[in-house]
């Protein structure tokens, strides 16, 4: 199959940063891509709360600093340089010991002239917290670069064992300014339009999930039967966890890492059954015969899923009305259907039973 092994599928991409990149590397894929940024980041030269933090940070003169993002402490550095305090900040993180949730903040602590001291495998805080409790921290002075969120219970942590901490609200997460694509992603959602969504944040999923409103129930429940659900790592999956949503996550919670285990994963769900001596591979738009690709409409695509969900047994036109994206009559699902003999080449895959409905004829599982 020449056009990729996403074709046919609607992947939903809710991030913001690296969203086009995203997109990108599915559409490369062959994937359809619908875009609805669920946050947005406010820019760190904007910030006042970075500024004041950056400020305290300078003046407490930390023994330690917790380096959360890549993305974050550079950006850090990088507005610390704009407002006249970069020499200061890098002298003082200097004295400190310095520990990375992971990798990505080493990059960004070594192009600054820094060094860590320490590097957390799991990428997660509570290794960080682990290690710290263990080694005794009171009357120690922690800085924490947050990453787009208050770490409430993290910050409450050291505090209660003794250290004075300041946080480092390097950039923040909002509501987009235009919650339209959000809300028309959601509609799609629950119509059943959406095969795959890809979320690389905790807070992403908690505004989308706000956002979706009254809908929110309904967006659940196809995240648990019918969409699939990629998040970037476990912390990002939290959130939908704790609402026994399924998801899939890479080994190593890196985007390229979230694409193959979505590219993986996704083909994976599409129906196949053998139909009239050949393969018929059924996906969220279009379905492949014999490994050949072929579009069909919205309408089309409704009937061939009906059938398709139950094999070789007649579906009733009343039953095919039903499925229809905006219901109609026996005429439509006539029309549909010889629609769709048309795309699939032959009319042998579909046998028309009088009076009762329609029958994909099967052989027998693929």
């Amino acid at each position: 199959m020449s056009e990729g092994a996403l074709a046919g599928f609607t992947v939903a991409v809710t991030a913001e940063r690296r969203r086009d990149e995203m997109a990108a590397l599915l559409q490369r894929r062959g994937a359809r891509v619908v875009t609805a940024s669920a946050l947005t980041i406010v820019p760190l030269a904007d910030d006042d709360a970075l500024h004041a933090a950056t400020e305290a940070c300078i003046g407490l003169a930390p023994d330690l600093v917790i380096a959360t993002t890549g993305f974050g402490f550079r950006g850090w550095v990088e507005a610390a340089e704009g407002w006249g305090l970069g020499d200061r900040l890098r002298e003082v993180l200097g004295q400190a010991r310095i520990l990375a949730r992971g990798p990505k903040p080493c990059g960004a602590i070594r192009a600054a002239g820094l060094t860590e001291e320490w590097a957390a495998k799991t990428e997660a805080s509570e290794e960080i917290l682990a290690k710290l409790l263990d080694e005794g921290i009171a009357g120690h002075r922690i800085v924490v670069q947050e990453h787009g969120e208050p770490q409430t219970e993290f910050v409450a942590a050291l505090r209660a064992a003794g250290a004075a901490v300041v946080e480092v609200p390097v950039y923040r997460w909002v509501p987009p300014p235009d919650v339209a694509p959000v809300r028309r992603l959601v509609e799609q959602i629950v119509a059943g339009q959406i095969d795959a969504i890809t979320f690389t944040s905790a807070p992403a999923v908690r505004s989308f999930l706000s956002l979706a409103g009254g809908d929110a129930d309904g967006v659940l429940d196809r995240f648990r039967a019918d969409t699939l659900v990629a998040c970037v790592g476990p912390v990002t999956a939290a959130p939908l966890a704790e609402r026994a949503v399924p998801v899939v996550m890479p080994e190593r919670f890196r985007l390229g890492a979230l694409i193959k285990t979505l590219t993986d994963e996704l083909p994976k769900r599409a129906v196949r059954l053998r139909v009239a001596g050949e393969t018929l591979e059924v996906r969220g738009h279009a379905v492949l015969l014999d490994d050949v690709f072929r579009p069909l409409a919205p309408a089309t695509m409704a009937i061939l899923g009906a059938l398709a969900a139950r094999p070789g047994a007649v579906v009733s036109k009343d039953q095919l009305i039903a499925v229809l994206p905006r219901g109609n009559d026996g005429h439509a699902v006539d029309v549909a259907v010889a629609r769709l003999r048309t795309a699939l080449g032959s009319g042998k895959h579909i046998e028309t039973v009088i009076k009762r409905g329609y029958r994909l004829r099967v052989d027998e599982p693929a």
